[in-house]
């Protein structure tokens, strides 16, 4: 993949993961270090592709997440023709009754719950690798977190296992601690969260037309290879869209209401730059990853059910550029005295300045755009 050594993740990751006999881990790292190929690389090799039945299990929380590790997998694993991977993942339809023999299952929690115990495609007996990506929302998430746990509780006791996240709040911690037997734990300083690569900006507006305009300059004073802009609601993320288009961007929307084969072909178009700009909500913060998104836009603040700033979402957010050590580049768009009030808890969070910049000033943004 053009690397010519491992990162910090896989140099302290890999020799635990890969000891004989196969040791359980906890490892936080954040977004764009390479912890998919650190545990895609885990269960590679573990795989006896001879046997024609599942070895390797990888829960994912999103349909893209699982179809994006799977791509990971074929990459890495295309000198092992005879290794096969099968998606666990909602729409694939098996006929009851048969067995898989794929020795690889990516998937989402619910599905690959019914096909593990109601469905029985797979023995989970038989699985030696069990990887949590993105632990922490599985973890967090209801739902996901009572499937992983089922899922977790049929693997039998000398299965490896691999929680991999870029962010594990203390509660987190705990469960996973009592999840996984005897983990060794990779945790980085919270200070080496924020990524060094990213300079992170904000801009103040006084309403939404405002920030639309204020886009619209940066838009015009830098050259973007490819920008993400996030927005609170899926009716912002409209009418940000609509907006743009009819400005000529070449734009493309991703919302959670959309069904799974659209948002993942929506996904494959921005991948290869048909569409230079993705509107979106929080449903693409996480994993997805697109190399060439130069520039990452909040159009609004992530903020959680309590209206508190969501700091994990905003690491996630920022964490879509700057990957792989390359520079990036965030900008806030501010409308409101509750708004900045939120970025100010966000560079207390972080212990990292956010400074201010003025969007009609076309010399000052060439200047940070190089």
């Amino acid at each position: 993949m053009g690397f010519n050594r491992p990162s910090k993740i896989q140099e302290n990751a890999l020799p635990l993961m890969l000891a004989e006999p196969p040791q359980n881990l906890i490892a936080q790292s954040q977004s764009g270090t390479g912890k998919t190929a650190a545990f895609v690389l885990a269960m590679l090799s573990q795989v006896e592709p001879a046997n024609r039945y599942p070895q390797c299990l990888c829960l994912s929380p999103t349909y893209e997440l699982a179809l994006q590790t799977g791509k990971v997998i074929e990459q890495m694993g295309k000198f092992y023709p005879e290794l096969k991977l099968a998606y666990a993942v909602r729409g694939n339809k098996l006929e009851r009754g048969q067995k898989i023999s794929e020795q690889i299952v990516i998937g989402t929690p619910g599905t690959v719950l019914d096909w593990c115990s109601k469905l029985k495609f797979i023995d989970p007996k038989k699985i030696k690798v069990f990887v949590l990506d993105e632990a922490d929302v599985m973890i967090a998430t209801q739902g996901h977190q009572d499937q992983s746990i089922r899922i977790q509780r049929m693997l039998p006791r000398n299965c490896q296992m691999l929680l991999f996240s870029a962010t594990f709040e203390d509660s987190v911690w705990k469960f996973a601690q009592k999840v996984v037997p005897d983990p060794n734990v990779i945790k980085l300083k919270r200070e080496e969260e924020t990524l060094d690569t990213i300079k992170q900006y904000y801009v103040l507006c006084s309403n939404r037309d405002e920030k639309f305009q204020a886009l619209c300059n940066l838009y015009g004073a830098i050259t973007i290879a490819q920008a993400m802009i996030f927005c609170h609601t899926r009716k912002t993320a409209s009418w940000l869209a609509a907006e743009l288009s009819k400005e000529g961007h070449q734009v493309a929307l991703l919302s959670g209401e959309m069904m799974v084969e659209q948002r993942a072909a929506v996904i494959e178009r921005f991948r290869e730059g048909k569409e230079k700009v993705l509107v979106t909500t929080n449903v693409c913060a996480r994993g997805i990853d697109v190399e060439q998104v130069s520039v990452v836009i909040n159009f609004d603040l992530p903020v959680d059910k309590d209206g508190n700033p969501d700091n994990e979402t905003y690491l996630h957010r920022i964490g879509r550029t700057g990957r792989f050590g390359k520079r990036g580049l965030a900008v806030n768009m501010i409308d409101s005295k509750h708004s900045m009030d939120i970025l100010n808890r966000i560079q207390e969070h972080f212990n990292k300045k956010i400074e201010r910049l003025d969007t009609d000033d076309l010399d000052e943004i060439e200047k940070i755009a190089n």
